[in-house]
């Protein structure tokens, strides 16, 4: 497709513009399931096991009149239709599904989700932002002989070269969270991602957000970063011309300390796999026996092991990070440790 903008740009405005533009890949409504693997279109179980998940900060919470659930980066609102179709009868009358994105409002959509471009004011009850602060538009740069320079990229060809020095608020960043060491050396400035974390947790007056991404720590920071692309379900070039998804890995170590500077009380920092399994998605095969005292039962367990597995497979899905963080209420005790 015909880039967006000419010049060189810094990686941030490029993906912003890419991403988030006029006509760019997320703004234009394309679909996440169609051009990468999510947890919510692997199985509906990932939104089964939210939905307890949301039963339980419900119960924390003593069973508010009005009790929010809100997916940061929705996309095509399946996590909030699938969660409506999980939760008790009792709870989904007090529910207020809200859905923010800035793509259209698919048609299919429950008039029962709400659908706005930004945060709500006010949440009380459960956010989940799943693989969005990922597509949050970051800065790279990169330890040259001369020193660290911001990454500069041509949108329309992906093509890079070496632009000034970071700032002082990136220099601060990486010192913290990201030291590049030898030359040649490359990161991702994650503040944006901290700052779109906090605003978040600013908004919980009571209740839990849990943020679900890609991610890695300091201690193990990948030498040469993450950028990359996903168009059709193919990993392509990170070309940010808006034909692709462009995408970076996260912090989520920084987004902690930001997520409690904004006001959490509570956090655990933990993995996918390790989540999901303790809300209850074990991937352990049915016993053979049930096969014979009811196949369609066994069939049915079967394939829900399948899903499972795939959604805590720590190769794969489950070796997502799970931030969660809470606002007044202890981290749910189905969660802990």
């Amino acid at each position: 497709m015909e880039s967006l903008v000419s010049g060189w740009l810094t990686w941030r405005t490029a993906m912003d513009r890419a991403l988030y533009g006029e006509e760019g890949f997320y703004r234009r409504g394309e679909r996440p399931a169609e051009h990468f693997r999510t947890s919510v279109h692997a199985s509906p179980r990932f939104a089964a096991a939210l939905a307890r998940l949301l039963a339980e900060v419900d119960a924390l919470l003593g069973h508010p009149d009005r009790l929010d659930v809100v997916d940061v980066g929705a996309g095509s609102g399946r996590l909030l239709s699938n969660i409506l179709g999980c939760v008790p009868a009792g709870l989904l009358d007090r529910l207020v599904p809200t859905a923010v994105e800035i793509a259209p409002r698919p048609a299919e959509v429950s008039s029962r989700i709400g659908w706005r471009p930004d945060l709500p004011d006010r949440i009380t009850g459960l956010a989940v932002a799943n693989e969005w602060l990922d597509n949050v538009p970051l800065d790279v740069v990169e330890r040259t002989p001369g020193g660290i320079r911001t990454v500069l990229v041509d949108p329309s060809t992906g093509t890079e070269r070496p632009g000034p020095a970071p700032s002082l608020e990136d220099h601060d960043w990486l010192e913290r969270w990201w030291p590049l060491r030898e030359p040649g050396d490359r990161a991702e400035i994650g503040h944006p991602r901290c700052a779109a974390w906090a605003a978040v947790i600013g908004r919980m007056s009571t209740g839990l957000a849990v943020a679900v991404d890609y991610s890695h720590s300091r201690e193990a920071r990948p030498v040469y970063g993450t950028l990359a692309g996903y168009r059709d379900g193919a990993t392509v070039p990170p070309v940010p011309d808006g034909s692709c998804d462009v995408t970076a890995h996260v912090a989520l170590d920084a987004c902690t300390v930001a997520g409690e500077r904004a006001g959490a009380t509570s956090t655990l920092l933990t993995t996918q796999r390790d989540a999901l399994r303790a809300l209850g998605l074990s991937g352990t095969r049915p016993p053979l026996d049930l096969a014979h005292r009811d196949p369609r039962a066994y069939l049915a367990a079967l394939c829900h092991a399948g899903e499972d597995a795939e959604l805590t497979d720590s190769s794969g899905l489950g070796g997502f990070g799970w931030l969660a963080q809470t606002v007044g209420i202890p981290i749910p005790a189905v969660l802990s440790p």
